[in-house]
């Protein structure tokens, strides 16, 4: 299994604290987002490699901080060649450059650089393979008014994901769709198939939504803590929660 991080953000929503950095080097409590990331593909002994694709604007910074640090996985920092927010690919562009270039011959799990979680990350891939599409990790918000503020998502009894609503009036449900995803190798095309599309390439829960639509796509509910790092708002709430978790 591969693993893949999206660092290519340029973090417009915690400036000035990410005009010199990129959010994934951002710390919380402590430790680096990335690096919080990190040990969880370690834990993983079914991952041999981890690629992090990041931007021109922070690709030396990012491959420094790397090779500064020793790693139990491979890790390959992978620039996507953009130097500004107006210019840059989208998360979907990213996955896709790095499924080009690299050309996996495994699964792939992918995590975005902003969002961290508590649950037990095997369990997830278990849940994926089983199914044998793309998998999402989803986390219940359990409350209706905020799940007007997240990509929403509705599941069957199999856990076939049935609708996908972005930042709904009129939630169906409190399943918020997150930054970690599970692609098996077999299907690693059908992001070839949705760049041909005029879709919009940058948020993934578009690519998630136009999967289940045309294809199947199926969600793992998880009650654990989860953490996207949005603004400065979560990043104080992730940073005060984390430091008194690991006192």
């Amino acid at each position: 299994m591969k693993g893949l991080i999206l660092a290519a953000g340029y973090g417009t929503r915690l400036y000035p604290l990410t005009l010199d950095r990129p959010k994934p080097l951002v710390k919380v409590g402590g430790k680096t987002i990335l690096e919080r990331l990190l040990k969880k593909f370690e834990e993983l002994d079914s991952c041999d490699e981890v690629y992090i694709v990041t931007n021109d604007k922070f690709y030396k910074m990012v491959d420094k901080w790397i090779k500064e640090r020793s790693f139990s996985v491979a890790v390959k920092v992978i620039n996507d060649h953009t130097r500004t927010n107006e210019g840059r690919l989208g998360a979907i562009g990213d996955i896709n450059l790095v499924l080009e270039q690299e050309k996996p011959d495994s699964d792939v799990l992918i995590v975005a650089g902003d969002n961290l979680f508590e649950f037990t990350i095997r369990d997830f891939i278990d849940f994926a393979r089983e199914k044998g599409n793309l998998s999402v990790a989803l986390y219940d918000v359990r409350d209706i008014v905020l799940a007007k503020k997240y990509g929403i998502v509705s599941l069957d009894a199999d856990r076939k994901i049935e609708d996908f609503q972005e930042k709904p009036s009129d939630p169906k449900s409190t399943l918020s769709s997150t930054g970690i995803y599970y692609l098996p190798q077999p299907k690693l095309s059908i992001m070839g198939a949705y760049m041909k599309t005029d879709s919009v390439k940058d948020a993934p829960g578009n690519f998630v939504k136009w999967v289940s639509e045309n294809d199947a796509a199926y969600g793992y509910v998880f009650m654990e803590g989860w953490y996207d790092i949005g603004d400065k708002k979560s990043l104080e709430k992730a940073d005060v929660e984390y430091r008194q978790k690991e006192l």
